[in-house]
């Protein structure tokens, strides 16, 4: 049974440094290096030193654990340390371990971090090439011999169910390509800096796997992203301005896989994302309409969309129009689309900056922000408001 009650993590922790290397298709170093870099570039930004770090956080995913980062940071004992599954589902998740092991006074400080050469190394949009058997493996037999072998390929699936279920195009996942790469042209750390695109661009770029266009796919980059994690109390007096966690939450739907739930009741919606959204909700106290700027994981175009039906922005069938009128400022550091695909990392460093009011592309007074994690495999998100 899902959490039903608000919970007490909000507003214990905040979020006090982001740093991260440039974004790039062959960054011409190893992994562990990225990490690095955006690990000190997080304390920096911060104000703090290695010397204050006692816990780490980062995905299952990573290559670069958590103790040799930590060694080659020049971080001592470390007193929590943790990994979390599901991809680009994590990254939210991983602010959220942080934030509990604050609050219960496990660790002090801890960094969250992720680092790869995705677009020089191993490349995720290549789809499943070896697997070792597992549980969660099996899933997959059920559709990898049908020729369904690679993430977009999975997520066409719903995207074309969802096009016939409310009557539209595929110009609807355009007004989510468009925004991006709008916001992604004014970003000088964005990879499509001075390149938006139109509706146009976005219906004669080639097929992936109908109804997913090119333009409806978010790119391969090589970087490493950081976030430093504090108390609140702590926060207060360190340099920048903090982003308070108002709220955390994992979530995982009935007959969840990892991108091919294909055997729910319904393909036109993101359950788990739903799950996420009711516990962001109930611990913010907060409504759709109170949120400033919408940092949602864009991946795949399709799932923008249902991710604002599943948080209440609008109705089933709505968000393109949503989106198309501008109702909610979104991904305006370019998201996955146009700035970088850091598994959501760089998504939770442009909330930060819109609560501080350095992004790019501020939205004036923006003190409430929503963060989602990876869509289609177990997810979570955060709401990160302004302190006071």
């Amino acid at each position: 049974m899902s959490v039903r009650t608000r919970d007490a993590l909000g507003g214990r922790a905040a979020i006090v440094g982001v740093g991260a290397t440039e974004f790039s298709k062959e960054s011409g170093r190893s992994e562990l290096k990225l990490a690095v870099e955006a690990v000190r570039a997080a304390l920096d930004d911060a104000g703090l030193t290695p010397a204050d770090v006692d816990g780490m956080v980062t995905f299952t995913m990573d290559t670069s654990p958590e103790i040799t980062v930590a060694q080659a940071c020049g971080i001592g004992e470390l007193s929590f340390f943790s990994r979390v599954h599901y991809g680009g589902g994590a990254a939210c998740a991983t602010v959220q371990q942080a934030a509990l092991a604050v609050a219960t006074g496990v660790a002090e400080v801890v960094v969250c971090y992720r680092a790869f050469n995705e677009r020089s190394g191993r490349r995720f949009g290549s789809g499943v090439q070896h697997r070792e058997p597992s549980a969660e493996g099996v899933a997959l037999g059920w559709s990898l011999p049908f020729g369904l072998l690679t993430p977009a390929s999975w997520v066409a699936m719903a995207a074309q169910r969802y096009l016939h279920t409310y009557g539209l195009t595929p110009e609807a996942f355009g007004q989510v390509a468009v925004t991006a790469r709008r916001h992604a042209a004014t970003n000088p750390a964005a990879y499509f800096h001075g390149r938006p695109i139109t509706l146009a661009d976005h219906a004669a770029s080639r097929w992936i796997v109908e109804p997913l266009r090119l333009l409806d796919c978010c790119q391969e980059t090589d970087g490493g992203q950081a976030l430093v994690v504090t108390s609140l109390e702590r926060a207060r007096d360190l340099p920048n301005p903090p982003a308070v966690v108002a709220a955390a939450a994992q979530g995982a739907g009935r007959a969840q896989e990892q991108m091919t739930s294909f055997y729910r009741d319904d393909l036109t919606g993101l359950p788990e994302m739903g799950v996420v959204a009711r516990q962001l909700w109930r611990t913010s106290g907060l409504t759709p309409a109170d949120i400033d700027v919408g940092i949602l994981y864009d991946h795949f175009t399709p799932f923008v969309l249902m991710q604002l039906e599943e948080f209440g922005f609008c109705g089933k069938g709505e968000a393109a129009e949503f989106v198309a009128e501008g109702r909610l400022p979104l991904n305006t550091h370019g998201g996955q689309l146009g700035e970088a695909y850091l598994h959501g990392m760089n998504g939770m460093a442009e909330a930060v900056r819109q609560i501080r009011g350095t992004a790019v592309n501020s939205i004036p007074a923006a003190r409430q922000v929503l963060v989602t994690a990876g869509t289609g495999v177990p997810t979570s998100g955060l709401v990160l408001t302004a302190d006071g």
